[in-house]
């Protein structure tokens, strides 16, 4: 994916003295008058408007800000000595950044509600209009809420369905355990060869028309092109001819400067002409076959045509023995292996716990 930069917008902080909440590029709290922290992460704004003004856009594109190894105050990426202390900034911490916070809040939000005195505030507020209480998220009466004591399950009632879950796995394995053994068991029999069966088929090909789908530059140079249009190909990371711009969401993320900037990710959708022809090919026009339930089996014989060849030939055998038990099919692989059971002679069969035959020997 390409990111694909919209603009940027301004972030929040909240003070972690007085919780007032303040635009993400002020470096003092507007309640307690406070330096921000190194440690107080930025925050995504309710409502986001994309910044119009040079030097602000300039600022943002700075990069992360510089917490001064000295007093920690906070300085512009640019700076080369602290603004507070007016120590160099060689060995300053550079603010995190690169996370994203969310999805770009472009549409209005809804009215912050004051925790102390219950006023509604436009979202953008920073601290209520009526008694001047922060707004940030969590905190109540103008205090950092308590984290609320959320009631967690008896470890009884967990333990519960862990134990199910391992009565059910047991479970399942006994069952897959005995299946495995019970196919593995095997049994053996007497059969006697009832019948005899034999096929063998060739297939006749011939030159027809066939029509195919493709794209314009895979055809064929001997093909005759049809009907063409333009169809979705392939992705492309970049820009190329023919393609279409496809972004996602745009988002926020943090750029450690008090700023966001919005992106998106974007690819690139290449169209092609996807065209239909028709070329000559070999195709299956006729299947000769031969079969029997005697004798030695013998190959169909074959008259071609000039524009005919000999395609696939195949061949399948079959044996039928019985027993006290029923009647047992036996599958030889080979001309050389069927040859060997004539009708009347008698086998050991070995079969396995499903009913099927694993092994054919000679009776003694």
């Amino acid at each position: 994916m390409t990111k694909k930069s919209v603009g940027y917008v301004n972030m929040l902080w909240t003070c972690p003295r007085c919780t007032t909440r303040n635009p993400g590029p002020q470096k003092y709290c507007n309640g307690c008058g406070a330096p921000q922290p190194p440690d107080v992460a930025f925050e995504q704004a309710p409502e986001e408007k994309l910044l119009t003004d040079a030097e602000e856009i300039a600022r943002a594109k700075a990069g992360p800000d510089l917490h001064c190894p000295y007093c920690n105050g906070r300085n512009p990426a640019t700076a080369k000595f602290c603004g507070a202390c007016g120590g160099g900034l060689a060995g300053g911490k550079a603010r995190e950044a690169g996370k994203v916070v969310g999805a770009f809040r472009s549409s209005p939000a809804a009215p912050v509600v004051c925790a102390r005195c219950g006023t509604s505030n436009p979202a953008a507020s920073l601290k209520c209009a009526q008694c001047g209480a922060s707004l940030a998220p969590g905190v109540t009466g103008g205090v950092p809420a308590a984290a609320s004591a959320t009631p967690t399950a008896t470890r009884s009632a967990r333990r519960v369905p862990v134990i199910l879950l391992i009565v059910l796995a047991a479970l399942c394995g006994l069952a897959v355990l005995a299946i495995v053994l019970f196919a593995s068991r095997t049994t053996e029999t007497i059969g006697v060869v009832d019948s005899v069966d034999w096929e063998r088929s060739v297939a006749i090909e011939g030159l027809q028309a066939v029509e195919h789908e493709g794209w314009q530059d895979e055809i064929p140079s001997d093909a005759s092109v049809g009907s063409c249009r333009e169809e979705y190909r392939y992705t492309s990371q970049q820009p190329v001819a023919n393609s279409v711009e496809v972004c996602g969401t745009p988002y926020t993320v943090d750029t450690g400067s008090g700023y966001g900037e919005v992106v998106q990710d974007c690819a690139y959708e290449v169209y092609d002409y996807q065209c239909s022809y028709t070329v000559e090919e070999w195709a299956v026009i006729d299947t000769i076959v031969s079969s029997g339930t005697y004798g030695s089996p013998a190959w169909p014989s074959i008259s071609l045509a000039s524009n005919e060849r000999q395609g696939d030939a195949r061949e399948s055998y079959s044996v039928v023995f019985v027993t006290d038990d029923g009647r047992y099919t036996y599958t030889p692989e080979s001309a050389a292996e069927f040859s060997y059971f004539p009708i009347g002679s008698q086998w050991v069969l070995e079969l396995s716990g499903f009913g099927s035959i694993t092994g054919v020997e000679p009776a003694p």
